[in-house]
């Protein structure tokens, strides 16, 4: 007769399950990584035996594990790890102390890399007087310091000369290079592919590592199980993170399902073969838990660099003029042609667009490709869903497109004080409108984009989509939107279940059911009764991977 005694069973709690059949439970059992029983305590009777490890959860909620549909693993153990750390909401003043104290430490012409400065600052830093600021500061080191975006860079004179950079370096395509307006001498200011210009640089002086990457792969799921990330999305997978992936789920350290999405062309901030040679190369990268099912697509830039593509004009610019709207970095018909290539391979599009015209070219070309495909299983990712025409948000059902809200900005920040600059302050309120997506019937799934947000923590996120106000304090009383807020049950499943299916592993993951992955968090408090404004203070207590701990708190 069989042995039917369970693994691991977890009793006498407050289980939130995520399935709406029966979302609430006291008991749970596993056995070789799988739920088999779910229910109250008569569902695990009969199910421990003498090797089964039974858990008391004395009344505490358990949930599934938190799904991540957007981060960006190999940057995130990077900047923990490597990289010297401010705020975005730090002044002019803290940055270049900082720098300053990282420099009184560096060796001799070792480069200083760091961030984020705030997207508010990028008026004042691009000048030669805060050039002149950060070069006293740096003491002859290279500095490269990233935006709250992770889209631009602000660099010192001795970054532009081991760049190459100079007056007469004329600005790269879909980039720019900060000049004072005068001279034409560059203040240190790289903005989209001109940071790819630095970017190259550190990487052939030999500052990165393959030890630093193992070390930061390692760092990345580490952080992310403490923060209750049992699953994740890699937003923008070089060959490297593939390799990295997938040798650590060889070797049994991969502590998450993990999915990545392969850049369609080689991003400005990541090197190496992308598109179609890397895509044909997925499968040496598949693994038990590594998934490489999706590919990215970079349609735009960011508000904050008037680099997004929107359909009215930004603010007036003494350089780019009164009617400037920006513009897409994929025509139509290229995008067309990827989104219908990948639905012939099997695999998922994820489309970063910032601004509403980016988002209405993303669904037009998608539309295109329903209209000869028909229905597909694939669900293709609209990559922030920040600012989208009304006209738009119905068409997200429409053609089953994922609305990626990612980062945890769904209240004022330094992003939004960015946008206002360039937008106006009307414009740029409407941020997110995540309520009306919603009751379109949009698919709306829950990613961080860390290290653009400084770390991972979905409490964080999931109070901004309630609260629409910044958990931490600051920009105290001000409110992003209110209109747009939701409940914390669909907060809840926006980061569980339906991310879980927006990456293809609703089957898995994202719900507490029979058969599923056993991945599961204990809180320190039920969230569905805490009030809006305190969410941000829960803590995951244990994580659980397939039914074993690879995160306590202590």
């Amino acid at each position: 007769m069989p042995d039917r005694s369970a693994d691991l069973v977890l009793s006498n709690g407050l289980i939130y399950t995520l399935d709406r059949k029966r979302p609430w439970a006291s008991s749970v059992a596993v056995k070789s990584g799988r739920i088999v029983a779910v229910g109250e305590a008569d569902a695990v009777a009969g199910l421990t035996g003498p090797e089964t490890r039974v858990v008391d959860l004395g009344g505490a909620m358990l949930m599934p594990g938190i799904v991540d549909v957007h981060a960006h693993l190999m940057m995130g153990g990077q900047a923990e790890l490597f990289e010297l750390r401010f705020p975005p909401t730090a002044s002019f003043e803290t940055l270049i102390a900082r720098v300053g104290e990282a420099a009184a430490k560096a060796p001799e012409g070792s480069w200083i890399i760091g961030g984020q400065w705030g997207s508010d600052l990028l008026p004042k830093l691009n000048t030669l007087e805060a050039l002149a600021a950060l070069d006293r500061a740096s003491q002859g080191r290279p500095v490269m310091l990233r935006d709250d975006t992770y889209h631009n860079r602000w660099i010192n004179s001795e970054a532009l000369r081991l760049a190459g950079v100079s007056a007469a370096t004329p600005d790269p395509e879909k980039g720019s290079i900060g000049r004072d307006p005068a001279t034409g001498v560059p203040t240190g200011m790289m903005i989209e592919s001109a940071a790819g210009i630095v970017e190259s640089t550190i990487a052939r002086s030999g500052h990165y590592t393959e030890a630093m990457d193992r070390a930061a792969m390692a760092q990345s799921i580490a952080t992310l199980n403490s923060y209750g990330v049992t699953a994740f999305l890699d937003a923008a997978a070089m060959q490297p993170i593939l390799a990295a992936l997938k040798g650590l789920d060889d070797r049994g350290e991969l502590t998450a399902w993990s999915v990545s999405a392969m850049p369609a062309v080689e991003p400005s901030f990541m090197f190496g073969i992308a598109g179609d040679e890397l895509i044909a190369l997925r499968e040496n990268y598949r693994g038990t838990h590594a998934k490489p099912d999706f590919v990215k697509v970079f349609l735009d830039g960011v508000p904050g660099a008037r680099t997004a593509a929107f359909h009215e004009p930004y603010t007036d610019d003494p350089i780019l003029g009164c009617c400037f709207r920006g513009s897409t970095i994929v025509t139509v018909p290229d995008l067309i042609r990827w989104v219908g290539k990948c639905e012939k391979l099997g695999l998922g599009v994820k489309i970063h667009c910032a601004g509403d015209a980016a988002v209405s070219q993303a669904l037009d070309a998608i539309d295109v490709v329903r209209s000869f495909n028909g229905p597909t299983r694939l669900i293709h990712h609209i990559a922030h869903a920040s600012y989208i025409a009304p006209a738009d948000i119905a068409r997200f059902a429409e053609l089953g497109v994922a609305a990626d809200l990612s980062p945890f900005l769904w209240y004022p920040t330094s992003f939004l004080e960015g946008h206002k600059q360039t937008m106006g302050d009307a414009r740029a309120q409407r941020f997110w409108p995540n309520k009306d997506l919603l009751e379109a019937g949009a698919l709306l799934a829950g990613g961080s984009d860390w290290p653009v947000m400084p770390n991972p923590d979905p409490w964080d996120g999931i109070e901004g989509l309630v609260t629409r106000r910044n958990p931490s304090g600051e920009f105290k009383g001000a409110a992003l939107w209110p209109e747009q807020a939701l409940d914390v049950t669909t907060a809840l499943e926006i980061f569980t279940i339906n991310s879980a299916r927006a990456i293809g592993l609703a089957d898995t993951v994202g719900s507490i059911e029979i058969g599923k992955s056993a991945d599961f968090i204990k809180l320190d408090r039920n969230v569905l009764e805490t009030p809006a404004d305190e969410i941000a203070d829960t803590k995951v207590l244990t994580t659980w991977f397939e039914g074993r701990v690879v995160y306590e708190r202590s």
